[in-house]
């Protein structure tokens, strides 16, 4: 095996590794959005459709930002 084809792998598998680690934040991020937004509701239910949106508006966000990790290695790779 020759050592271009052991980087390859190497770098290609570091890759996996890294957006795997990188999609902790996003996760992390709907779990405050969602548990927040629960007990927002717990406390005023009257304000429901306002809290809803902004959740649903904070989702799309950080539902964004692990799509564009996802992206990034096919527009950037070689």
């Amino acid at each position: 095996m020759a050592a271009t084809e052991t980087l390859a792998a190497v770098s290609g598998s570091l890759g996996s590794i890294g957006y795997g680690l990188a999609a902790i934040g996003p996760g992390i991020g709907v779990g405050i959005i969602f548990g927040q937004g629960t007990q927002a509701l717990a406390r005023q239910p009257e304000a429901a459709g306002l809290i809803r949106a902004n959740q649903i508006l904070g989702f799309a966000f950080c539902e964004a930002l692990a799509l564009i990790g996802i992206v990034m290695p096919f527009v950037f790779g070689r």
